[in-house]
């Protein structure tokens, strides 16, 4: 990738890039879902095409493309192939944990050359089963197993979530942990997203003594009440919008590749029960196409609002003047709650899809009923309860405080705080 590329230069080529490789990502698919994960070819290919480094800051050979630049990537990886696509999205929208865990942590997860993802996390929320002690000059930690780590697989670094008590209250801590301290259980035995190698981590050992600089109260990752020390506004934009905005991304990539294969297949189809001889000359597929394309235009025209807007309040933070803790909180909610429809519009899309498309589309080697379950499963992530993020924005729509609860996506702690020193 060419160094003195603007950033819409450097997306262009990225997005060539991917689609030069899409189809064999495509043809790859049914293989990595039977090994449950990647081939390292696939890791090496994404690497080399510039996708895992969109979201890399820019002191360190990374893109650092702005959000919504980020989102046309992972829609298109998502494009050609769910599970990558989703290895994708984990890459890119979690960078926000290494810059919000401090200067220390960053040269060390961006510092060293590296061929894959550079971020991988695991059990962020208050069920983790992870403990941390704290003892002189750092913690031990021990527990688990740490589940759904995601990226963890070719990450130099994983983020493990572990429950720490200084005498307070319990409280979750984020722990940088490196590769080869951790093991992998081969429990990635899944309906949909099959290759994304989302195993459960456990120790090398029983305990191990993390340094100080790698274990942060998740509150200040969280908060970015750290300063990285990194220049550009994306550090500032807030994680929620990012991360999310990203997440329809992958299911507007996959609904899109759906439609693209079911008029490639179409043409000349019979439709039984009919006297259709070609199934793209009958007017029940003409309404069935225009509302598939109603349900990812409304998607995508919604994640990509909330990627501009995510943003334009990492520009208003960088400058010195971040929105007020009121609208925060109403923005995260609201992109919770719009990318929780978001994903749900895209599977009814890819559903009607596979539905119109005959028994075949039920065959393995057929793209669009891997799209059709890989697409359900991001409406099932445990951040996506449409039916609670619904309530919450709409408590707030109504004026009342959403529900008070632990975890990332807790929306009460979005008042601007102090900037402390790593």
């Amino acid at each position: 990738m060419t160094a003195n590329l603007d950033k819409s230069q450097r997306l262009a080529a990225i997005l060539d890039n991917v689609r030069a490789i899409g189809p064999t990502l495509r043809q790859r698919a049914p293989e990595a879902e039977k090994a449950g994960r990647h081939s390292d070819e696939t890791i090496a290919e994404l690497d080399a095409a510039g996708v895992f480094n969109i979201g890399s800051p820019t002191e360190y050979g990374g893109y650092e493309l702005s959000v919504r630049q980020q989102l046309d990537v992972i829609a298109e990886v998502s494009k050609w192939d769910g599970s990558a696509g989703w290895t994708s999205w984990v890459a890119a929208s979690t960078n926000w944990i290494p810059a919000g865990s401090g200067p220390k942590v960053i040269e060390e997860v961006y510092g060293p050359k590296w061929v894959g993802p550079r971020v991988a996390g695991s059990s962020h929320f208050p069920a983790s089963k992870g403990r941390a002690k704290r003892t002189e000059g750092g913690w031990i930690i021990s527990g688990g197993p740490w589940t759904f780590g995601s990226d963890s697989l070719w990450a130099p670094y994983t983020n493990l979530g572990c429950i720490a008590d200084d005498g307070d209250g319990t409280f979750l801590l984020g722990v940088q942990v490196p590769l080869d301290q951790l093991k992998f259980i081969d429990d990635w035995d899944v309906a949909g997203m099959c290759a994304t190698g989302s195993v459960s981590i456990v120790l090398q050992a029983e305990e191990l003594f993390v340094p100080e600089h790698r274990c942060i109260d998740f509150r200040d990752i969280t908060s970015a009440r750290i300063e990285s020390g990194l220049e550009g506004s994306i550090w500032k934009a807030p994680a929620l919008g990012w991360a999310f905005s990203l997440m329809a991304g992958m299911s507007i990539g996959l609904a899109e590749g759906a439609l693209d294969r079911f008029l490639e297949r179409s043409g000349g189809r019979p439709i039984r029960g009919t006297t259709y001889k070609d199934q793209l000359q009958a007017p029940l597929t003409h309404l069935m196409l225009a509302e598939v394309h109603s349900k990812i235009q409304s998607a995508k025209l919604m994640a990509q609002a909330n990627a501009a807007e995510t943003d334009r309040l990492g520009e208003l933070a960088a400058a010195g003047t971040p929105a007020d803790g009121e609208y925060m909180q109403k923005f995260s909610a609201r992109v919770l709650a719009e990318t929780a429809f978001s994903v749900k519009w895209c599977a009814e899309a890819i559903e009607l899809l596979q539905r119109n498309s005959g028994s075949t589309a039920i065959m393995k080697f057929e793209p669009i009923q891997r799209a059709w379950r890989d697409a359900r499963v991001i409406t099932l992530h445990g951040a996506l309860n449409l039916e609670a993020l619904s309530e919450n924005w709409g408590r707030l729509m109504a004026g009342i405080q959403p529900h008070n609860f632990a975890g990332i996506t807790t929306l009460d702690r979005f008042a601007p705080a102090p900037m402390k020193a790593a």
